[in-house]
């Protein structure tokens, strides 16, 4: 099983911000089996989307070839929970991105009620990790597609951002054409 924990991006600026959503549902056993009678998001989980949230904006300044790990999570404050029928809404701000690691500063809102400020420190890992790949690239293009990414993405100047040349290869050798 996978653990996307957006739905998807509703905003992106390379380097800049992002801000995802997430549907809480019922559905989901981490939900409803958390605490018995009372179904709701598990606050792990809501850092855990504010990371995939910020990791993705953090790696897409590198065109996705860092390696981008969580580090830390420098400050997590709830202020409320998140039940099913909600629509968790994410936004990362990149403090500072580095060649050895970022700083992500994150909010999470229902509607307009804070629902938690959350600070995260990624790590970029370096030549000692080489040949590692946390994603294959054609499967990893594949999920920021469906995350809107390259829909909504934009560079700091406006312009639409552009699908990395070594995903679009990894793609192409992957699902060859005809």
């Amino acid at each position: 099983m996978r653990w996307f924990l957006i739905d998807r991006f509703t905003e992106f600026i390379s380097g800049q911000r992002a801000s995802a959503v997430k549907c809480v549902a019922l559905a989901e056993d981490h939900v409803v089996d958390y605490i018995p009678s009372f179904s709701m998001m598990p606050a792990s989980l809501i850092v855990e989307g504010m990371a995939q949230t910020g990791g993705l904006l953090v790696g897409q300044k590198s065109n996705f070839k860092d390696r981008v790990v969580l580090a830390k999570v420098g400050k997590a404050t709830f202020h409320r929970v998140a039940r099913p029928g909600d629509t968790i809404c994410y936004s990362a701000v990149a403090e500072d991105i580095r060649a050895d690691g970022s700083i992500i500063k994150g909010t999470c809102h229902i509607g307009e009620e804070l629902l938690a400020e959350i600070d995260i420190v990624f790590a970029h890992l370096d030549d000692r990790f080489q040949g590692v790949d946390l994603f294959e690239p054609a499967e990893f293009l594949r999920l920021l597609r469906t995350l809107n990414l390259f829909v909504v993405g934009r560079t700091p100047e406006g312009e639409k951002l552009t699908i990395p040349p070594h995903m679009l290869a990894a793609e192409k050798a992957l699902f060859p054409p005809g």
